[in-house]
This record gives structure tokens, sequence and C-alpha cells, in this order.
């Protein structure tokens, strides 16, 4: 049962409350050991500290709709980028909804309570994914052809950012070059490690990022918002991070207007778990999570309507995370996991 729904009222907050106890783990055990037992308590001194702190303003609230961009190739020589939504007015999202709140509280005190990993700058962060996607290809009669692509990769990032990268796909092993310190929109372990650890801090520059090609006076119908959430999934997604930062960055979302819950969401590697979701240009983007450990599994962007790329409820994306790391050279698989 989907809990949130773009094309629907969403139900009474007790309803959605009931509905997402049902489905979370109960709260930490009492016998927890030392280790937990002093990560919660750091978290909550913390946020008690943070809620002391003088107040930033709210970024905007504006959310317009998205500009998705797929892209196809046309009789195998052209490409085709197509869009769903175009220049439609901006539209005024609620803000994020007490049930999905709750959830990424949970997440993060999750996230916050993993032990911190020791990682050097001359080491390489790895994830390795399995999904698919859709792409869209002209046949005969000029009729569109809906095809699924398999996209299942290794990829391995310097911590620093200084040294080129490698990622293993199934076309083989091609070089990433050396992002030099990286970006929101492709990070590093360092560039992660540096960003600030209170949620409001940390979503301010995330926002200052999205207004530079998505705000007030850009060609861009995607919006501030749309891109802050899908900037935040990315970081999440890509590489490891350490644990205060995963914590602010999953806080961090909850301050994001139309973010909501799914009950029940599958990930590309068939696992279920529940999403924290937001609905924009007539799709919606799913952060799959474990129901019991809250570990993230992945990611998936759906059809909330029919049109060229599907029908209502089919996969645009999907992405699982089936392995993280740390390792000391490209192509190496870590034999231990680091924080996600």
């Amino acid at each position: 049962m989907i809990t949130d729904s773009g094309d629907r009222h969403a139900p009474d907050e007790h309803s959605e409350r009931r509905n997402l106890m049902r489905l979370l783990p109960p709260p930490t055990h009492p016998d927890m050991g030392l280790d937990r037992h002093r990560a919660s308590k750091e978290f909550l001194l913390n946020e008690i500290d943070r809620h002391h702190r003088p107040s930033t303003p709210a970024p905007g609230r504006r959310r317009r709709l998205a500009l998705v961009t797929a892209v196809a190739a046309v009789a195998g020589v052209a490409v085709v980028i197509a869009t769903q939504g175009g220049n439609a007015p901006a539209e005024k999202a609620p803000p994020a909804t007490a049930a999905s709140v709750q959830l990424l509280d949970q997440v993060a005190q999750v996230a916050f309570s993993r032990p911190q990993t020791q990682v050097r700058d001359d080491q390489y962060s790895y994830v390795k994914t399995v999904g698919h996607s859709v792409s869209l290809s002209e046949g005969s009669g000029g009729t569109m052809q809906r095809d699924i692509i398999t996209e299942n990769t290794e990829q391995w990032i310097a911590v620093d950012g200084l040294r080129p990268g490698l990622q293993r796909g199934t076309g083989g092993d091609k070089q990433i070059p050396a992002p030099n310190g990286g970006a929101l929109n492709s990070p590093t372990y360092k560039l992660l490690a540096g960003l600030p650890t209170a949620p409001e801090a940390l979503l301010k520059q995330i926002y200052a990022d999205a207004d530079l090609n998505h705000g007030s006076g850009s060609a861009s119908t995607t919006g501030p918002d749309q891109e802050a959430f899908v900037t935040i999934g990315d970081l999440l997604r890509s590489s490891a991070a350490p644990p205060q930062v995963s914590a602010a960055l999953y806080r961090a979302a909850g301050h994001i207007p139309g973010v909501m819950t799914v009950d029940d969401a599958v990930d590309a590697a068939g696992r279920h778990g529940v999403a924290v979701a937001r609905v924009h240009g007539g799709e919606r983007n799913e952060w799959i999570f474990d129901k019991q450990s809250l570990r993230l599994l992945g990611e998936r962007t759906i059809l909330l309507k029919d049109g060229p790329w599907g029908k209502a409820g089919d996969e645009v994306t999907s992405i699982a995370i089936v392995a993280h790391g740390v390792a000391d050279t490209p192509g190496q698989t870590p034999t231990t996991e680091s924080n996600i």
C-alpha cells in the first residue's frame, strides 16, 4: 500500500504514523552494547546542542515540475533527449510528512551509530550497483520502442580526488578522470567528509548549489526542491561517507517540501523495503531502506501515469547497492564495508 501519493490526497497524519510504525523495527533494545549506547548518547547531545543554536532561515519552498531527461538512440545513430512536464507553472509542495521525518530520523540515528572507518587519502571509495533503466528508440514505421537497459557497475574513486578512478561494467573497464576534489554532483570521500554535519547548514549549502542552475530565473523546470532531493540521494548512493555526514544528509532531507513515505518498494536486486520518496513531473523518486536494519538498499523512479516511457507503476530507473567500502587500489574488492 502506498502511504503517500502525488495523485491522491495523503491520509491523515495519525493514519500515516500508524502505517509507518507497523513497518519499522521497534526502538533500540535497552540492552544495547556499550558502543551503541555511547553513539546514541552522542547523537542525542548533538541534537540538543543543535536545537539551542540560533536558527538558520529556511530555504525557499518553491517547487516546479521536473525536467526529466533520458537519452535514447534513434536507428542506432542519432541521440534524442526526451522531456516530460515541459515548462509547466511552478507548483508549491507541502512540507515533508510527519512519517517521512520520523523515518529519516531513525535512519539518521542508525547511520550515526555505525563505527567510523579509517580512510586514507591514497585509498579509493568503492561501490557496486546493479540496476536498469528505460531508453526509447525509433523503430520501423516511426514507432517508438521502449527498451530496458541493464546497468551493473563497480566504481573506484580516489578518496582525495587527485588520481583517476575506475569504472567496471558489462562493456569492460573504463578509466574515470580525476575529479580534483569533487563536487556535489560528483563527490569524493574527502569532499563528503568536509560537509557540514548540522542538517540546516548542510541543506543550505545543497540549496545554494541547486539554485545556481534550477532556481528562479533559470530555464530549468526541475526547481531547487527536487534538485536538492536528487542531490542528497546521489551523495548517499555514490560514495561512502563518515557517519556524522550520512546522518546529517538524512535529517536534511526531512526539511525538503514534498517528501513522503512509501510502505513497500522493491530495489533492482528484488529486495523489499520502506521508502522515502518525492513526487515530481509525473514520477516518484524513492530511496529504499531495509525495514529491519534501516540500511539504504537502493533507489528507483517510477511513473505515476501512462506515457511514452511506460504505464503507471513502471520503473524508469532502478539501482540497488550490493557492496561498498574502501579499497587500496582500483580494481580491488574491499574486504570490509564502510559507512553509507
